[in-house]
């Protein structure tokens, strides 16, 4: 028998799910250390001191 072709929808289904997992280890394998340190520039950086600096408010 040979190889089947994926309809769009699946072929679709399959690269989200492959990015998706890539996003998320890219995402989580931070470790301590300069290397993996993020830059003082950097978007995820001033997202956390602001919700730090709402979280203080709050309490």
């Amino acid at each position: 028998m040979g190889v089947t072709r994926l309809k769009r929808k699946d072929r679709r289904n399959k690269t989200t799910a492959r990015l998706e997992v890539q996003f998320l280890k890219l995402g989580r394998n931070v470790e301590l250390g300069s290397r993996s340190k993020l830059s003082k520039k950097s978007q995820i950086v001033k997202n956390n001191e602001v919700l730090s600096q709402l979280a203080a408010e709050a309490k």
